[in-house]
């Protein structure tokens, strides 16, 4: 059995790699440099997942890109892979350029299986993400964003996101995440 010390260690070294990771893949990227091998991450996540990576430049959202179910192989390239969208193909903003690379700060959230929920008091946006479709459209957003503290309000947005109208039918599915965060040296 693990001593809690030796526990502590190890979420600490995987929270320090999984962010490492996401910033390596970006840098490499944007200085247009090969993307090199990179270490296995320690235990402590699944082999497969959906994942998120949302770039801040000063604490301000720069880029936010992932996948809701898993497209790569392993939870390493989906991580780099969702890194180097967030960068450079996030719709909202122009390609991360390599003068920004030293203000960036970087989260990645690993995606549990969403569940499809009946109501939407079944949602906390403290804890759960959402998923609405409508036809075909569809829209994510992550838990624990900043200013969205009711379901009512988490709904709303993501029914913007996607585009679809307020009074139109919706299927919702609610997710947990695991998040690793950097902090930023800038705040």
């Amino acid at each position: 059995m693990e001593s809690p010390g030796h526990q502590a260690d190890s979420k600490d070294a995987l929270h320090r790699a999984v962010v490492a990771l996401a910033r390596r893949a970006v840098e490499r990227h944007v200085r247009g440099e090969p993307p090199g091998e990179d270490r296995p991450l320690p235990p402590g996540l699944p082999d497969r997942a959906g994942a998120f990576v949302t770039i801040r430049e000063r604490g301000e959202l720069r880029g936010c890109i992932g996948s809701i179910e898993p497209v790569e192989p392993n939870i390493e390239q989906e991580i780099v892979r969702s890194a180097i969208l967030a960068a450079t193909q996030d719709p909202r903003f122009e390609p991360v350029s390599v003068d920004e690379l030293p203000r960036l700060s970087y989260t990645v959230s690993i995606l549990e299986p969403p569940e499809e929920i009946s109501s939407i008091s079944e949602l906390d946006p403290a804890v759960y993400g959402v998923i609405v479709e409508s036809g075909n459209r569809r829209a994510l957003l992550l838990p624990g964003i900043k200013g969205i503290d009711t379901p009512e309000v988490q709904v709303a947005i993501a029914r913007r996101k996607g585009g679809i109208a307020p009074g139109a039918p919706i299927r919702m599915y609610r997710f947990r995440t695991t998040t690793f965060s950097e902090r930023p040296e800038f705040d």
